[in-house]
């Protein structure tokens, strides 16, 4: 150990707060001025506010080389009296000096001919004034260092609760206010669409007591007509068959003229009356951000149905549209797509909530969906083109333009601009299927459709690749 900090082989020296006993300051925190004591056999070297010895500390403190030896007695006899000093326990003779080298106290007579000769030596008031000066540059930093954690909690620490004050009022401020902006837009929207529900449940309601009206009198006067038929029928002689031949024939006419009651889409409520586009969009930020959210589900296209026209990455979540002369032969396989360049996806789906992402990158031509696990795989037909049957729902990118296809029915969605990633929800309980920009959050189409079999995740790629994001 150096000898620079064995102090306590020089004078036992010690440095510790003077806190008297039945003080009422002891219940207040510690302060800057609190009394510091540097002790040596009762001898006090004192710090108390802001003052070393009674001086203040505005004037610069005195290092203990500049003091004459008197000074240093009075202000400090039990470093400097020489009957405390230890005696040499070889020589007997007074420990007066200090070896540097093994950071001890020494005699002469060690230092000349003993185990300290060839040693650094000081004399004992020399080192004790260095040690002094140490302890005076130590309390100095100590008081500084005081000053500046007083100031922390003063101004930096106060200031920061007043400023994590204001700044959790604002947020609960705005938190309310954006909710109240949803909640009344939903109590708005809620009731709009229950007015739309209720004129149309009037409307339908009002068509069938009209239909009703018109069939029921219909009915009576073909029954009428029937029962008169009948009656000319069975009771005429000839003759007054023959006369009654054009009323027979009018009556008839009538009779045939009526027509055939036919079921309308008029006498069914319009399901699309419900639709909102502000209802499915939060509807649909529930389920994808909310604190109940679900995980997205994990999907990967399954080998047996990719398309020779395709690649698949080795994760198998990748499909990649390939150039004639890259093009390989694969194994035949009776779930492979064998002229169109799709590829579909396992698990099957057929309950729960589903979400699945799809990177579309800069590719100009594909189509992402869900289609029926009895989709047709073989030919060149509609049967096996994905959006063009009724086994299939895709989203489709082609041109430049981006349609909704099912059943070869294409509906056409506008964007601001093309999304570079597709989001796909599907919940099976309502029976919806939503097509979202996962980055804007913003839905581009939503189908409802009473699903009847398992599903699948599908894909075609006709132009760079596509790839599942997990």
């Amino acid at each position: 150990m150096s000898a620079e900090y064995r102090l306590c082989e020089l004078a036992s020296v010690s440095l510790h707060v003077c806190e008297p006993e039945n003080d009422p300051r002891l219940d207040e925190p510690r302060k800057l001025d609190d009394r510091i004591n540097v002790s040596e056999g009762g001898g006090l070297f004192t710090i108390s506010n802001g003052t070393v010895n009674g001086e203040s500390s505005t004037k610069p403190l005195r290092k203990f080389g500049e003091t004459t030896v008197g000074d240093c007695a009075d202000s400090s006899p039990g470093l400097s009296a020489p009957g405390e000093s230890k005696l040499c326990s070889k020589h007997g003779c007074e420990q007066d000096l200090y070896c540097s080298t093994e950071g001890k106290l020494t005699c002469s007579q060690c230092v000349s001919d003993g185990s300290c000769q060839g040693h650094t030596v000081t004399e004992l008031v020399t080192r004790a004034t260095v040690v002094r000066n140490q302890l005076v540059d130590v309390c100095e930093k100590m008081q500084l260092q005081a000053l500046r954690i007083e100031r922390f909690i003063d101004r930096t620490l106060t200031a920061r609760e007043k400023a994590v004050q204001t700044d959790a009022n604002s947020a609960r401020e705005r938190v309310l206010a954006q909710v109240n902006v949803v909640r009344e837009a939903l109590e708005e929207e809620e009731q709009r669409l229950l007015e739309v529900v209720q004129r149309e449940e009037e409307r339908v309601e009002q068509c069938l007591l009209t239909q009703r009206a018109h069939w029921t009198q219909t009915l009576q006067k073909l029954t009428h007509t029937r029962i008169r038929l009948v009656h000319t029928l069975t009771n005429s002689t000839d003759t007054m068959l023959v006369n009654s031949n054009q009323e027979i024939f009018d009556r008839i006419e009538d009779a045939d003229g009526i027509g055939e009651p036919r079921d309308t889409e008029q006498l069914s409520l319009n399901r699309t009356c419900s639709d909102s586009k502000l209802m499915v969009g939060l509807w649909a930020s529930a389920l994808l951000l909310g604190q109940s959210a679900h995980s997205s589900t994990r999907l990967q296209f399954e080998k047996q149905t990719v398309c020779s026209l395709l690649s698949l990455s080795n994760d198998q979540c990748t499909l990649t549209f390939l150039p004639k002369r890259r093009r390989q032969s694969l194994p035949d396989d009776p779930a492979r797509f064998d002229s169109w360049p799709n590829a579909l996806c396992s698990p099957l789906m057929s309950s729960g909530t589903h979400s699945w992402v799809l990177d579309v990158g800069t590719s100009a031509a594909f189509k992402v969906g869900v289609c029926y696990a009895s989709m047709e795989r073989k030919g060149s037909g509609n049967n096996a083109r994905l959006g063009y049957n009724t086994k299939s729902w895709v989203l489709s990118h082609y041109d430049g333009d981006f349609s909704f296809c099912h059943d070869g029915c294409n509906v056409g969605i506008a964007v601001a601009k093309k999304p570079k990633r597709v989001g796909l929800l599907l919940d099976w309980p309502t029976q919806t299927l939503l097509f979202y920009d996962p980055d804007s959050m913003f839905v581009l189409h939503v189908v409802r459709h009473a699903f009847s079999e398992p599903l699948q995740a599908a894909c075609a790629v006709a132009d760079q690749s596509v790839s599942i994001v997990h």
